[in-house]
């Protein structure tokens, strides 16, 4: 049995931590937000990820789980002490590191034995480097250490599953019998491990990202282009996918990327890029396509509603960045609200899990019980989130109960000829436009 702190309980920490216990390791997880400990050691989960409060609550049980806010009792005994706090957007899209900066120091300070510090966290490709030397210049007195970048590869709404199922484990540092011990840890979870060095490892994770990113906003620039000629984006991904040099993976067109990773990770890459003089177009374009993601969904609505939205009610299916969890970070459904309201609409949302996180950022926006209640007067809405509940909709009660049956949907999840045969007036992205060709059809018999 291995001793492990895990410094910071977010998203990345406290999922990272039980999963460490639950293959048999004494875990402490360790986080300076006094709250978010207390409701821990009470058994509450300060987030929402499917399966992990079942696996925090098995392995407090089990007594390989703790919970403190103190540095001296978590680095006690231990070996191996991981970093996963927040790296945030900085004002020029750099990320910020003054959580790191803390933990580093605070581990500097606290540590009484040799120590191996694993970045978990998401930072700039140099951040290794630079954790080390504030350990060193921060200690008490020399005590040897190392530090390893361990950078992670989770889903928000799947993360329990992804971290023991990883597809490769990604290992960097200059010292390699701590990156040895690392990735003995990691063996139980039988995947592939790339040892390589600290700013190598901190760039696979960065490069990763913008990829995924990239193909995000690419097939997004192509449903732009179906809509306008006449093609099926839906049938154009499956078509792309098949094909193993592209795969199926990230071809879903829809609002765009949000969530703590792809928005900030792509952000940052490019603020490394320009700081060294370089130039990187194909990062700014990938971000400004998935900007003009929230203004498209808007403007849809507004055209489907005869061109004004003032006094117009428009509700929003979903909220939440994607589907299975609670987190807003980067959430299309923010800057939707946010335009509707600026056109003069009354919004409306429901989410299966994220009305609480999202109530605290959108307070201009209220929130219906159900989706039905959410239906109610409304003279739109917007599919935001694809929820599997909202895919089993009683669609013919949502019709009734509108004002007007005008659904835009942004993520796809209805069929077009059955919306229009149920008398909405639908559209999605990068679909052709059935109800219109319906209505031609039935223009043209009369």
């Amino acid at each position: 049995m291995k001793q492990i702190a895990v410094i910071g309980v977010g998203y990345v920490g406290l999922v990272t931590a039980a999963a460490f216990a639950d293959l048999g390791n004494k875990v402490i997880a360790l986080d300076i937000d006094e709250g978010k400990i207390a409701r821990l050691k009470r058994g509450e989960m300060p987030i929402y990820e499917p399966g992990l409060e079942e696996l925090v609550r098995r392995n407090v049980h089990a007594g390989r789980l703790s919970f403190t806010t103190s540095y001296s009792e978590a680095l006690d005994g231990t070996e191996f002490a991981f970093i996963a706090v927040g790296t945030p957007s900085g004002a020029d899209g750099e990320a910020d590191l003054r959580y790191v900066e803390a933990a580093a120091k605070s581990i500097a300070q606290n540590m009484t034995a040799p120590l191996i510090v694993i970045n978990k966290s998401t930072v700039p490709v140099g951040t290794g480097d630079w954790v080390a030397d504030i350990i060193a210049h921060n200690q008490p007195e020399p005590i040897p250490f190392s530090v390893v970048s361990c950078p992670e590869f989770l889903r928000e709404g799947s993360a329990l599953s992804d971290f023991m199922n990883p597809h490769r484990v990604v290992l960097g540092s200059t010292d390699k019998e701590a990156a040895e011990k690392v990735a003995q840890l990691h063996l139980p979870l039988r995947a592939p491990i790339i040892v390589t060095d600290l700013r190598t490892a901190e760039m696979i994770k960065y490069a990763s990202n913008a990829f995924l990113a990239a193909k995000i906003s690419f097939i997004n620039e192509i449903a732009n282009i179906c809509e306008e000629l006449g093609a099926d984006v839906e049938e154009v991904a499956v078509g792309m996918g098949y094909d193993p040099r592209i795969g199926p993976l990230f071809l879903k067109a829809g609002l765009g990327y949000g969530g703590s990773c792809f928005p900030k990770d792509v952000k940052a890459l490019a603020h490394m890029a320009e700081e060294k003089g370089r130039h990187p177009q194909l990062l700014h374009a990938v971000m400004a396509i998935n900007a003009d993601r929230r203004t498209m969904a808007v403007e849809r609505v507004r055209e489907m509603l005869g061109g004004d939205l003032e006094g117009k009610t428009v509700g929003l299916l979903g909220l939440a960045f994607k589907p299975n969890t609670d987190d807003m970070r980067e959430a299309p459904a923010i800057d939707i609200a946010k335009a509707l309201i600026d056109g003069g609409a009354v919004v409306r949302a429901y989410d299966p899990i994220a009305m609480d996180n999202a109530s605290k950022l959108m307070p201009n926006v209220t929130m219906c019980a159900d989706p039905y209640a959410l239906a109610e007067g409304s003279d739109a809405l917007i599919v935001v989130t694809d929820w599997n509940e909202f895919k089993q909709l009683d669609l013919e009660r949502v019709r009734d109960l509108m004002k007007q049956p005008v659904i835009f949907d942004g993520r796809n999840i209805y069929d077009p000829e059955q919306m229009c045969r149920l008398g909405f007036r639908y559209r999605a992205i990068g679909r052709p436009s059935k109800c219109a060709e319906q209505q031609s059809t039935e223009t043209a018999s009369v």
